[in-house]
């Protein structure tokens, strides 16, 4: 299981481990990492799981769709250009050290 490291926004940082084929905000929930809110469950219809990649990583992770951006247009915190939503993230073995930082508010 790849293990991601998920810093808030203070800077504490939290690794987690995280099943091929889950979502990053799955993943996060359930290793308890307090400012993954995750609202929608998961379902693309708010922003509230909220993250930045890491720039090394975002070129793996990808660009946000269509859809994913219109909901990141609600973002309580500001969106950078490697913000995405995390219930949008598929683990998989080649995000193995990834880091992802969540916002100071969802």
């Amino acid at each position: 299981m790849p293990k991601i490291t998920v810093v808030d926004h203070l800077g504490n940082a939290r690794i987690i481990e995280a099943a091929s084929g889950a979502s990053l905000m799955e993943a996060g929930v359930k290793a308890g990492v307090p400012d993954l809110v995750a609202e929608c469950g998961g379902a693309r219809a708010c922003a509230t799981c909220h993250v930045y990649v890491e720039d090394v990583f975002f070129e793996k992770v990808g660009p946000a769709d269509d859809m994913e951006r219109q909901m990141l247009e609600y973002a309580v915190s500001p969106v950078r250009a490697t913000s995405r939503l995390s219930c949008q993230i598929t683990i998989s073995d080649e995000l193995e050290g990834m880091t992802v930082t969540t916002p100071p508010a969802q």
